[in-house]
């Protein structure tokens, strides 16, 4: 199949159709990555004249977070064009810019696929709502009032209030699971499927690598329009109708699977192609697996597993590990600490005292992790959640649901490129979309880059040793402890055994009992070293055969 742009292999630090495979990938929110026109939003150009930053810091593919052409009611993930590039990241002869820089460089390029939702601003609902006999009349969600008028079924959207809106020019409702401005797409309408891949097709001509689908489990809803029932206390809080019910018959159809296998036959046809389901709810781990199984499916699903863990534990890792473990039948799974949709890790992990230890010790638990491994833009130079007052907030979820928010933009903002820099170099506007935060203004790449002992370079440090090390790319992991505040994970590929040892608590531990002291240590953070660990320290030990 040809595309547009090739990788040069000899580049890549591993090739063939399963680079992916235990990869480090880099996410790219391009909003506020780096801006190159001065508008104060960051933009394709901005993302090519920075990708020898993320050359050098060992990744192997980026993640691109939307850029198509969207009327950004939420930021890109309300599409009205899938083959087009909104103008405020630039041009599609941009991005066909930054793929061929990206390749010359040996960084593959993955990008999000939006399927269960458009924009109402699509040309395809347009049509839709237009009447209930045209082309398209079957394409989004419709169904009739009840006879007292309200919405079909209970369902509520993520973002708050029923799933249901009227529409006075069809006379009845459309579904949209998160705002009212996202109908829901049909995907049972095999024409719809038929787009879809359409889309897909598009991009993978235009030389990108893979695709993160998100919320995949949404991509189907119960025709019979049953109603979900209610969910069981379960000790939490509730902020959102959503929260009140189990999400049995608005999500996760049985048939989503058939339209990944269908998915994935198309990205076989190309060569090398990477697919990561984004799955979160309540049943997320079964859903995961379900999408991800045989050679059929997808190669990898994304959970939630850390992004909303208010506290790092050894348990709440060894029981994310657990779900994946090395077996026939089982997916490969990709990880994540931060990205755009949860608060940043160290405003949730650890108090600010702790920060520095903290994230040194965390980027080299993510490093050893079984699995692909996501690092979210900014997370490399421990920026911390910046808080954002109500009347500068940007997020839809966060202005309908303040004060009890998911505070997404906080984790959105601008990175900081140069410190001395008036908007940290992120752009010559005077006003960024987002403020950057005085905190993390003072963690620019630029002093980070000059300072040897920064995150910046352990980060780089420790995605190097990823690489190199068999083990720790894709090798077995077994937990070999997790109590209060050890860690302990074997890595093993072949003949060569790698311990990691983690203190994931704020005082000095012991070394655990009967593990090894005589192996060779290849990294150590915070002051460990075989035989001691110190608050919040990791070491990784080559074990003696």
């Amino acid at each position: 199949m040809n595309r547009l742009t090739r990788i040069d292999a000899s580049a890549l630090t591993q090739v063939g159709n399963e680079w992916w495979r235990g990869a480090a990938i880099y996410q790219i929110y391009p909003r506020s990555f780096r801006d190159s026109n001065g508008d104060g939003i960051g933009d394709l150009p901005g993302i090519t004249e920075r990708l020898d930053y993320v050359a050098k810091l060992g990744v192997d593919a980026i993640w691109i977070s939307p850029f198509f052409t969207s009327p950004m009611a939420d930021f890109g993930y309300d599409v009205a064009d899938y083959c087009g590039v909104d103008p405020i990241f630039g041009t599609l002869a941009d991005f066909d810019a930054l793929i061929t820089r990206a390749h010359e460089l040996g960084i593959r390029v993955t990008i999000d696929q939006v399927y269960s939702h458009t924009s109402d601003q699509h040309a395809w609902f347009e049509q839709s709502r237009a009447s209930r006999d045209n082309a398209k009349a079957d394409w989004y969600v419709w169904a009739d009032a009840k006879p007292d008028g309200s919405p079909p079924t209970n369902w509520q959207s993520v973002f708050g209030g029923p799933a249901w809106t009227w529409d006075a020019r069809r006379c009845q409702y459309y579904l949209h699971n998160f705002l009212s401005s996202q109908p829901q797409l049909n995907c049972h309408n095999p024409a719809v499927q038929e787009a879809l891949l359409g889309v897909a097709r598009f991009w993978l001509d235009r030389g990108v690598d893979g695709f993160r689908i998100d919320a995949l489990n949404f991509a189907m809803h119960d025709p019979q329009l049953r109603d979900n029932p209610p969910a069981q206390p379960d000790g939490k809080p509730r902020t959102r109708p959503f929260d009140f019910q189990q999400q049995l018959f608005n999500q996760s159809h049985a048939d989503i699977p058939r339209f990944i296998e269908r998915i994935r036959a198309l990205t076989d046809s190309y060569d090398g192609i990477f697919t990561v389901a984004e799955v979160g709810g309540k049943d997320a781990e079964r859903e995961m697996k379900l999408f991800t199984s045989g050679e059929a499916r997808l190669n990898s699903a994304y959970g939630f597993d850390f992004l909303y863990a208010q506290q790092l534990t050894p348990a709440v890792v060894a029981q994310a590990l657990g779900q994946w473990p090395d077996a026939r039948d089982i997916g490969w799974p990709s990880w994540a600490f931060e990205n755009h949709d949860a608060p940043r890790a160290l405003s949730r992990w650890c108090t600010p005292d702790q920060r520095e230890a903290f994230a040194r010790m965390k980027v080299a638990l993510l490093a050893s992790l079984r699995g692909n491994i996501i690092v979210y833009q900014g997370e490399e130079l421990g920026l911390t959640q910046v808080d954002i007052p109500f009347e500068q907030l940007q997020d839809p979820e966060a202005i309908a649901n303040w004060p009890l928010t998911l505070a997404r933009d906080g984790a959105r903002t601008p990175l900081p490129w140069q410190a001395q820099s008036e908007q940290g170099g992120f752009t010559a506007c005077a006003t960024p979309w987002l403020p950057l935060g005085e905190e993390n203004m003072a963690k620019a790449v630029d002093r980070q880059d000059a300072d040897p002992a920064s995150l910046l370079n352990l980060t780089r440090e420790l995605l190097a040793l990823r690489s190199k090390v068999p083990a720790l790319r894709n090798g077995t992991c077994e937990v070999v402890l997790a109590d209060e505040a050890r860690l302990v994970l074997r890595r093993r590929s072949g003949a060569e055994p790698v311990l990691a040892v983690f203190n994931l608590s704020a005082a000095e531990v012991a070394w655990p009992e009967g593990l090894t002291t005589s192996g060779t240590a290849i990294i150590a953070v915070n002051g460990a070293e075989p035989g001691r660990l110190s608050a919040f320290g990791a070491v990784l030990i080559r074990e003696s055969n």
